[in-house]
Protein backbone atom coordinates (compact mmCIF):
# COMPACT_ATOMS: atom_id res chain seq x y z
CA UNK A 1 0.00 0.00 0.00
CA UNK A 2 1.26 3.47 -0.87
CA UNK A 3 -0.28 6.92 -0.40
CA UNK A 4 0.87 10.32 -1.51
CA UNK A 5 0.43 13.98 -0.79
CA UNK A 6 1.02 16.04 -3.91
CA UNK A 7 0.96 19.80 -3.33
CA UNK A 8 1.82 22.35 -5.98
CA UNK A 9 4.41 24.93 -4.85
CA UNK A 10 2.29 27.89 -5.88
CA UNK A 11 1.40 29.19 -2.42
CA UNK A 12 1.49 28.44 1.29
CA UNK A 13 -0.21 25.37 2.69
CA UNK A 14 -3.44 26.33 4.46
CA UNK A 15 -5.60 24.23 6.74
CA UNK A 16 -7.62 22.84 3.80
CA UNK A 17 -4.75 21.04 2.10
CA UNK A 18 -3.06 20.39 5.45
CA UNK A 19 -6.12 18.30 6.30
CA UNK A 20 -5.48 16.17 3.22
CA UNK A 21 -1.80 15.75 4.11
CA UNK A 22 -2.73 14.69 7.63
CA UNK A 23 -5.35 12.24 6.37
CA UNK A 24 -2.86 10.56 4.03
CA UNK A 25 -0.10 10.45 6.63
CA UNK A 26 -2.37 9.00 9.35
CA UNK A 27 -3.88 6.43 6.99
CA UNK A 28 -0.43 5.36 5.86
CA UNK A 29 0.85 5.11 9.43
CA UNK A 30 -2.12 3.03 10.57
CA UNK A 31 -1.78 0.54 7.72
CA UNK A 32 2.02 0.42 7.63
CA UNK A 33 1.97 1.90 4.13
CA UNK A 34 4.56 3.96 2.30
CA UNK A 35 3.94 7.71 2.33
CA UNK A 36 5.15 9.73 -0.63
CA UNK A 37 5.61 13.48 -0.91
CA UNK A 38 5.35 14.59 -4.52
CA UNK A 39 5.98 18.18 -5.56
CA UNK A 40 3.67 18.96 -8.48
CA UNK A 41 5.72 21.71 -10.09
CA UNK A 42 4.88 21.34 -13.78
CA UNK A 43 3.27 24.79 -13.71
CA UNK A 44 6.50 26.61 -14.45
CA UNK A 45 4.98 30.10 -14.36
CA UNK A 46 3.43 29.83 -10.88
CA UNK A 47 5.73 27.37 -9.09
CA UNK A 48 8.24 28.92 -6.69
CA UNK A 49 11.15 27.31 -4.90
CA UNK A 50 10.35 29.25 -1.74
CA UNK A 51 6.92 27.64 -1.65
CA UNK A 52 8.45 24.18 -2.10
CA UNK A 53 10.75 24.88 0.85
CA UNK A 54 7.83 26.26 2.88
CA UNK A 55 5.63 23.22 2.36
CA UNK A 56 8.39 20.86 3.51
CA UNK A 57 8.92 23.06 6.57
CA UNK A 58 5.19 23.08 7.30
CA UNK A 59 4.83 19.30 6.99
CA UNK A 60 7.83 18.73 9.25
CA UNK A 61 6.34 21.16 11.78
CA UNK A 62 3.17 19.04 11.81
CA UNK A 63 5.26 15.97 12.55
CA UNK A 64 4.66 14.43 9.12
CA UNK A 65 7.57 12.49 7.65
CA UNK A 66 7.72 10.93 4.21
CA UNK A 67 9.35 7.74 2.96
CA UNK A 68 10.08 9.02 -0.54
CA UNK A 69 9.86 12.26 -2.42
CA UNK A 70 10.38 13.65 -5.93
CA UNK A 71 9.49 16.58 -8.14
CA UNK A 72 7.45 16.27 -11.29
CA UNK A 73 9.89 18.57 -13.08
CA UNK A 74 12.45 15.74 -12.80
CA UNK A 75 10.20 13.27 -14.63
CA UNK A 76 9.41 15.11 -17.86
CA UNK A 77 10.82 12.23 -19.92
CA UNK A 78 8.25 9.84 -18.39
CA UNK A 79 5.40 12.17 -19.30
CA UNK A 80 6.78 12.48 -22.84
CA UNK A 81 6.75 8.69 -23.16
CA UNK A 82 3.14 8.53 -21.97
CA UNK A 83 2.18 11.26 -24.42
CA UNK A 84 3.63 9.25 -27.32
CA UNK A 85 1.76 6.15 -26.16
CA UNK A 86 -1.55 8.01 -26.14
CA UNK A 87 -0.83 9.51 -29.53
CA UNK A 88 0.03 6.12 -31.01
CA UNK A 89 -3.24 4.63 -29.75
CA UNK A 90 -5.29 7.54 -31.04
CA UNK A 91 -6.40 8.74 -27.59
CA UNK A 92 -4.47 12.00 -27.78
CA UNK A 93 -5.38 14.25 -30.68
CA UNK A 94 -4.17 17.68 -31.87
CA UNK A 95 -6.36 20.77 -31.68
CA UNK A 96 -5.84 24.17 -33.29
CA UNK A 97 -8.71 26.35 -32.05
CA UNK A 98 -7.83 29.62 -30.40
CA UNK A 99 -9.27 30.70 -27.06
CA UNK A 100 -11.60 33.05 -28.91
CA UNK A 101 -12.87 30.26 -31.13
CA UNK A 102 -13.47 27.98 -28.18
CA UNK A 103 -15.32 30.74 -26.33
CA UNK A 104 -17.55 31.32 -29.35
CA UNK A 105 -18.34 27.60 -29.52
CA UNK A 106 -19.27 27.50 -25.84
CA UNK A 107 -21.53 30.51 -26.17
CA UNK A 108 -23.24 29.02 -29.21
CA UNK A 109 -23.97 25.74 -27.41
CA UNK A 110 -25.33 27.62 -24.41
CA UNK A 111 -27.67 29.62 -26.67
CA UNK A 112 -28.90 26.31 -28.10
CA UNK A 113 -29.48 25.09 -24.52
CA UNK A 114 -26.81 22.45 -24.91
CA UNK A 115 -24.06 21.64 -22.39
CA UNK A 116 -20.91 23.65 -23.19
CA UNK A 117 -18.92 20.50 -23.94
CA UNK A 118 -16.11 20.48 -26.50
CA UNK A 119 -17.48 19.29 -29.88
CA UNK A 120 -14.44 17.21 -30.92
CA UNK A 121 -14.31 19.04 -34.23
CA UNK A 122 -10.57 18.45 -34.48
CA UNK A 123 -11.09 14.68 -34.57
CA UNK A 124 -12.58 15.18 -38.03
CA UNK A 125 -9.53 16.96 -39.42
CA UNK A 126 -7.85 15.25 -42.35
CA UNK A 127 -4.09 14.89 -42.58
CA UNK A 128 -4.11 17.55 -45.28
CA UNK A 129 -6.07 20.01 -43.10
CA UNK A 130 -3.68 19.49 -40.21
CA UNK A 131 -0.67 20.00 -42.48
CA UNK A 132 -2.21 23.19 -43.80
CA UNK A 133 -2.87 24.50 -40.29
CA UNK A 134 0.73 23.84 -39.25
CA UNK A 135 1.99 25.41 -42.50
CA UNK A 136 0.04 28.51 -41.52
CA UNK A 137 2.01 28.69 -38.28
CA UNK A 138 -0.49 27.11 -35.94
CA UNK A 139 0.91 24.88 -33.18
CA UNK A 140 -1.45 22.25 -31.76
CA UNK A 141 -2.34 21.59 -28.18
CA UNK A 142 -3.48 18.04 -27.37
CA UNK A 143 -6.73 16.70 -25.96
CA UNK A 144 -7.46 13.25 -24.55
CA UNK A 145 -10.43 11.50 -26.16
CA UNK A 146 -12.57 10.29 -23.28
CA UNK A 147 -14.38 6.98 -23.45
CA UNK A 148 -18.06 6.93 -24.30
CA UNK A 149 -19.43 5.64 -21.05
CA UNK A 150 -19.46 5.96 -17.31
CA UNK A 151 -16.65 5.55 -14.79
CA UNK A 152 -17.64 4.31 -11.33
CA UNK A 153 -15.79 3.44 -8.15
CA UNK A 154 -16.46 2.74 -4.47
CA UNK A 155 -15.22 5.79 -2.62
CA UNK A 156 -14.11 5.31 0.99
CA UNK A 157 -15.86 8.55 1.99
CA UNK A 158 -18.48 9.30 -0.66
CA UNK A 159 -19.62 5.74 -1.26
CA UNK A 160 -20.55 4.61 -4.75
CA UNK A 161 -19.45 7.40 -7.09
CA UNK A 162 -19.67 7.82 -10.84
CA UNK A 163 -18.80 10.23 -13.59
CA UNK A 164 -20.52 10.37 -16.97
CA UNK A 165 -17.63 10.96 -19.36
CA UNK A 166 -19.75 12.13 -22.34
CA UNK A 167 -20.88 15.08 -20.22
CA UNK A 168 -17.28 16.31 -19.89
CA UNK A 169 -15.11 18.05 -22.44
CA UNK A 170 -12.11 16.07 -23.59
CA UNK A 171 -9.37 17.43 -21.30
CA UNK A 172 -6.31 19.21 -22.60
CA UNK A 173 -3.27 17.20 -21.48
CA UNK A 174 -0.50 18.99 -23.39
CA UNK A 175 -0.29 22.71 -24.04
CA UNK A 176 0.85 24.14 -27.35
CA UNK A 177 4.29 24.81 -25.85
CA UNK A 178 4.64 21.11 -25.01
CA UNK A 179 4.02 21.52 -21.29
CA UNK A 180 2.25 18.55 -19.74
CA UNK A 181 -0.72 19.30 -17.50
CA UNK A 182 -1.34 17.93 -14.02
CA UNK A 183 -4.16 15.66 -15.16
CA UNK A 184 -1.76 13.44 -17.11
CA UNK A 185 1.40 13.88 -15.04
CA UNK A 186 -0.41 12.81 -11.87
CA UNK A 187 -1.70 9.61 -13.46
CA UNK A 188 1.72 8.70 -14.82
CA UNK A 189 3.33 9.27 -11.42
CA UNK A 190 0.70 7.29 -9.54
CA UNK A 191 1.02 4.36 -11.93
CA UNK A 192 4.79 4.26 -12.19
CA UNK A 193 5.57 4.84 -8.50
CA UNK A 194 3.06 2.30 -7.23
CA UNK A 195 0.53 4.54 -5.49
CA UNK A 196 -2.48 2.46 -4.44
CA UNK A 197 -4.68 4.79 -2.38
CA UNK A 198 -5.54 8.39 -3.27
CA UNK A 199 -7.06 10.56 -0.55
CA UNK A 200 -7.87 14.09 -1.70
CA UNK A 201 -10.57 16.77 -1.76
CA UNK A 202 -14.02 16.29 -3.20
CA UNK A 203 -13.28 19.02 -5.75
CA UNK A 204 -11.37 16.28 -7.59
CA UNK A 205 -14.38 13.97 -8.00
CA UNK A 206 -14.95 14.71 -11.68
CA UNK A 207 -11.23 14.76 -12.29
CA UNK A 208 -11.02 11.27 -10.76
CA UNK A 209 -13.33 9.91 -13.44
CA UNK A 210 -11.14 11.47 -16.12
CA UNK A 211 -7.92 10.18 -14.57
CA UNK A 212 -9.28 6.65 -14.24
CA UNK A 213 -10.01 6.74 -17.97
CA UNK A 214 -6.50 8.00 -18.71
CA UNK A 215 -4.94 5.36 -16.45
CA UNK A 216 -6.77 2.57 -18.23
CA UNK A 217 -5.75 4.02 -21.59
CA UNK A 218 -2.15 3.69 -20.36
CA UNK A 219 -2.70 0.04 -19.49
CA UNK A 220 -3.91 0.14 -15.89
CA UNK A 221 -6.34 -2.55 -14.85
CA UNK A 222 -9.83 -1.44 -13.73
CA UNK A 223 -9.92 -0.74 -10.01
CA UNK A 224 -6.18 -0.08 -9.91
CA UNK A 225 -6.63 2.74 -7.35
CA UNK A 226 -8.67 3.11 -4.16
CA UNK A 227 -10.10 6.60 -3.73
CA UNK A 228 -11.33 8.67 -0.81
CA UNK A 229 -12.60 12.19 -1.40
CA UNK A 230 -12.74 14.41 1.67
CA UNK A 231 -15.45 17.08 1.72
CA UNK A 232 -14.10 20.59 1.40
CA UNK A 233 -13.53 22.74 4.45
CA UNK A 234 -15.47 25.95 4.82
CA UNK A 235 -14.31 29.04 6.63
CA UNK A 236 -16.20 30.43 9.62
CA UNK A 237 -18.49 32.40 7.30
CA UNK A 238 -19.36 29.28 5.31
CA UNK A 239 -17.20 30.11 2.29
CA UNK A 240 -14.66 27.84 0.64
CA UNK A 241 -11.16 27.96 2.07
CA UNK A 242 -8.54 29.23 -0.33
CA UNK A 243 -4.83 29.96 -0.50
CA UNK A 244 -5.95 33.59 -0.40
CA UNK A 245 -6.68 33.26 3.31
CA UNK A 246 -3.14 33.77 4.57
CA UNK A 247 -4.40 33.88 8.14
CA UNK A 248 -5.24 30.18 7.88
CA UNK A 249 -1.90 29.15 6.41
CA UNK A 250 0.22 26.85 8.53
CA UNK A 251 2.93 29.50 8.59
CA UNK A 252 0.50 32.01 10.11
CA UNK A 253 -0.75 29.51 12.69
CA UNK A 254 2.83 28.69 13.65
CA UNK A 255 3.72 32.38 13.99
CA UNK A 256 0.60 32.94 16.11
CA UNK A 257 1.81 30.31 18.57
CA UNK A 258 -0.52 27.41 17.74
CA UNK A 259 0.97 24.05 18.74
CA UNK A 260 1.35 21.66 15.78
CA UNK A 261 -0.16 18.84 17.84
CA UNK A 262 -3.36 20.86 18.19
CA UNK A 263 -3.53 21.44 14.43
CA UNK A 264 -3.10 17.72 13.68
CA UNK A 265 -5.56 16.66 16.39
CA UNK A 266 -8.17 19.15 15.17
CA UNK A 267 -7.91 18.50 11.44
CA UNK A 268 -7.66 14.72 11.84
CA UNK A 269 -11.16 14.54 13.29
CA UNK A 270 -12.81 17.63 11.86
CA UNK A 271 -15.96 16.60 10.01
CA UNK A 272 -15.95 13.08 11.43
CA UNK A 273 -18.02 11.33 14.07
CA UNK A 274 -15.05 11.55 16.48
CA UNK A 275 -14.68 14.66 18.61
CA UNK A 276 -11.28 16.41 18.39
CA UNK A 277 -9.07 15.49 21.34
CA UNK A 278 -5.46 16.33 22.28
CA UNK A 279 -3.83 13.12 21.05
CA UNK A 280 -0.37 12.29 19.78
CA UNK A 281 0.24 11.46 16.12
CA UNK A 282 0.59 7.77 17.01
CA UNK A 283 -2.64 7.78 19.01
CA UNK A 284 -4.50 9.46 16.16
CA UNK A 285 -3.08 7.02 13.61
CA UNK A 286 -4.05 3.99 15.70
CA UNK A 287 -7.73 4.91 15.48
CA UNK A 288 -7.85 6.79 12.19
CA UNK A 289 -10.61 5.63 9.85
CA UNK A 290 -11.37 7.72 6.79
CA UNK A 291 -14.77 6.03 6.56
CA UNK A 292 -15.82 7.97 9.64
CA UNK A 293 -15.52 11.26 7.77
CA UNK A 294 -18.89 12.81 6.96
CA UNK A 295 -19.87 13.41 3.35
CA UNK A 296 -20.97 16.93 4.26
CA UNK A 297 -18.65 19.92 4.23
CA UNK A 298 -17.04 20.72 7.57
CA UNK A 299 -16.55 24.22 8.94
CA UNK A 300 -13.16 25.26 10.26
CA UNK A 301 -13.72 27.10 13.52
CA UNK A 302 -10.73 28.97 14.94
CA UNK A 303 -12.35 29.05 18.38
CA UNK A 304 -12.46 25.26 18.45
CA UNK A 305 -8.82 25.07 17.39
CA UNK A 306 -7.82 27.53 20.12
CA UNK A 307 -9.76 25.54 22.72
CA UNK A 308 -8.00 22.36 21.65
CA UNK A 309 -4.66 24.18 21.57
CA UNK A 310 -5.27 25.19 25.18
CA UNK A 311 -5.78 21.56 26.18
CA UNK A 312 -2.66 20.47 24.30
CA UNK A 313 -0.57 23.18 25.96
CA UNK A 314 -1.85 22.40 29.43
CA UNK A 315 -0.75 18.77 29.32
CA UNK A 316 2.70 19.32 27.81
CA UNK A 317 5.60 18.20 30.04
CA UNK A 318 8.61 20.47 30.43
CA UNK A 319 10.81 18.15 28.36
CA UNK A 320 8.68 18.74 25.26
CA UNK A 321 8.55 22.49 25.84
CA UNK A 322 12.14 23.22 26.81
CA UNK A 323 13.25 24.41 23.36
CA UNK A 324 10.11 26.52 22.89
CA UNK A 325 10.35 28.46 26.13
CA UNK A 326 12.13 31.82 26.47
CA UNK A 327 15.84 31.52 27.15
CA UNK A 328 16.50 30.83 30.81
CA UNK A 329 12.97 29.59 31.55
CA UNK A 330 12.88 26.74 34.05
CA UNK A 331 10.59 23.79 34.67
CA UNK A 332 9.13 25.67 37.64
CA UNK A 333 8.17 28.50 35.29
CA UNK A 334 6.48 26.17 32.82
CA UNK A 335 4.55 24.34 35.52
CA UNK A 336 3.43 27.70 36.94
CA UNK A 337 2.11 29.19 33.68
CA UNK A 338 1.05 26.30 31.46
CA UNK A 339 -2.49 26.29 32.80
CA UNK A 340 -2.98 29.90 31.74
CA UNK A 341 -1.55 30.05 28.22
CA UNK A 342 -3.53 29.48 25.06
CA UNK A 343 -0.72 30.21 22.62
CA UNK A 344 3.03 29.74 22.61
CA UNK A 345 3.40 33.45 21.92
CA UNK A 346 1.98 34.25 25.37
CA UNK A 347 4.95 32.63 27.11
CA UNK A 348 7.18 35.61 26.41
CA UNK A 349 4.85 37.87 28.37
CA UNK A 350 4.77 35.66 31.45
CA UNK A 351 8.53 35.28 31.38
CA UNK A 352 8.79 39.07 31.40
CA UNK A 353 6.43 39.08 34.39
CA UNK A 354 8.56 36.73 36.50
CA UNK A 355 12.06 37.44 35.21
CA UNK A 356 11.96 40.69 33.28
CA UNK A 357 10.90 44.28 33.67
CA UNK A 358 7.27 45.31 33.49
CA UNK A 359 5.73 48.58 34.63
CA UNK A 360 2.58 47.88 36.65
CA UNK A 361 -0.23 50.42 36.59
CA UNK A 362 -0.30 52.97 39.39
CA UNK A 363 -3.16 52.30 41.82
CA UNK A 364 -3.75 55.70 43.43
CA UNK A 365 -6.58 54.55 45.68
CA UNK A 366 -4.62 51.53 46.87
CA UNK A 367 -1.31 53.27 47.52
CA UNK A 368 -1.45 53.02 51.31
CA UNK A 369 -2.52 49.39 51.16
CA UNK A 370 0.31 48.43 48.80
CA UNK A 371 2.90 50.18 50.98
CA UNK A 372 1.52 48.30 53.96
CA UNK A 373 1.88 45.05 52.00
CA UNK A 374 5.46 46.06 51.15
CA UNK A 375 6.30 46.55 54.83
CA UNK A 376 5.11 43.01 55.57
CA UNK A 377 7.01 41.38 52.71
CA UNK A 378 8.87 38.29 54.05
CA UNK A 379 12.61 37.97 53.72
CA UNK A 380 14.27 35.46 51.39
CA UNK A 381 14.34 32.56 50.76
CA UNK A 382 10.87 32.18 49.19
CA UNK A 383 8.97 29.02 48.32
CA UNK A 384 5.43 27.90 47.48
CA UNK A 385 4.25 28.80 51.01
CA UNK A 386 5.48 32.42 50.88
CA UNK A 387 2.34 33.81 49.23
CA UNK A 388 0.10 32.25 51.88
CA UNK A 389 2.32 33.49 54.69
CA UNK A 390 2.53 37.02 53.28
CA UNK A 391 -1.17 37.44 52.50
CA UNK A 392 -2.03 36.01 55.92
CA UNK A 393 0.03 38.76 57.53
CA UNK A 394 -1.58 41.38 55.28
CA UNK A 395 -5.06 40.12 56.18
CA UNK A 396 -4.32 40.37 59.89
CA UNK A 397 -2.90 43.91 59.56
CA UNK A 398 -5.43 45.38 57.12
CA UNK A 399 -8.60 43.48 57.90
CA UNK A 400 -9.09 42.84 54.20
CA UNK A 401 -10.15 39.55 52.63
CA UNK A 402 -11.21 38.10 49.29
CA UNK A 403 -10.86 40.25 46.19
CA UNK A 404 -10.04 43.39 48.18
CA UNK A 405 -7.04 41.57 49.62
CA UNK A 406 -5.71 39.74 46.57
CA UNK A 407 -6.65 41.77 43.49
CA UNK A 408 -4.52 44.90 44.11
CA UNK A 409 -1.51 42.67 44.80
CA UNK A 410 -1.94 40.67 41.58
CA UNK A 411 -2.31 43.80 39.45
CA UNK A 412 0.72 45.42 41.10
CA UNK A 413 2.96 42.38 40.64
CA UNK A 414 1.85 41.11 37.20
CA UNK A 415 0.04 44.01 35.54
CA UNK A 416 -2.82 41.59 34.85
CA UNK A 417 -6.32 41.13 36.26
CA UNK A 418 -5.93 37.34 36.30
CA UNK A 419 -3.39 34.68 35.50
CA UNK A 420 -1.36 31.84 37.03
CA UNK A 421 -1.48 31.14 40.75
CA UNK A 422 0.43 33.80 42.65
CA UNK A 423 1.86 31.20 45.02
CA UNK A 424 3.75 29.78 42.02
CA UNK A 425 4.75 33.11 40.48
CA UNK A 426 5.98 34.82 43.65
CA UNK A 427 9.10 32.64 44.22
CA UNK A 428 10.05 33.08 40.55
CA UNK A 429 9.87 36.88 40.83
CA UNK A 430 12.03 37.24 43.92
CA UNK A 431 12.04 39.78 46.73
CA UNK A 432 13.72 42.71 44.92
CA UNK A 433 11.41 42.58 41.87
CA UNK A 434 8.25 42.30 43.97
CA UNK A 435 9.29 45.17 46.23
CA UNK A 436 10.07 47.45 43.27
CA UNK A 437 6.70 46.79 41.62
CA UNK A 438 4.81 47.48 44.84
CA UNK A 439 6.60 50.85 45.14
CA UNK A 440 5.75 51.76 41.53
CA UNK A 441 2.09 50.79 41.87
CA UNK A 442 1.74 52.69 45.15
CA UNK A 443 2.86 56.06 43.74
Amino acid sequence: MKLRFAPSPTGLIHVGNARQAIANALYARRHGATFQLRIDDTDRERSREEYADALRTDLTWLGINWDETFRQSDRLDRYAAAIETLKDTGRLYPCFESEQELAAKREARIRMRKPPVYDRAMLRMTAEQRAQAEANGKVPYWRFRLSDGMVAWDDLVMGRSQVKLPSISDPVLVRADGTVLYTLASVVDDLETGVTHILRGEDHLTNTGVQIDIAEALGARPGRFTFAHLPLLLDEAGGKLSKRFDGLSLRALRQDGIDPGAVVSYLARLGSSDDPAPLSFEELAASYDVRRVSRSAARFDMRQLLALNRKVMHQKPFGEMRDLLPEGATEAFWLAVRGNVDLLSELRHWWDVVAGTIVPPVQDEEGAYLLQALSLLPDDPWDSETWKTWTGAIRAASGRSGKALFHPLRVALTGEEKGPEMRDLLPLMGHARVAERLRIAAR
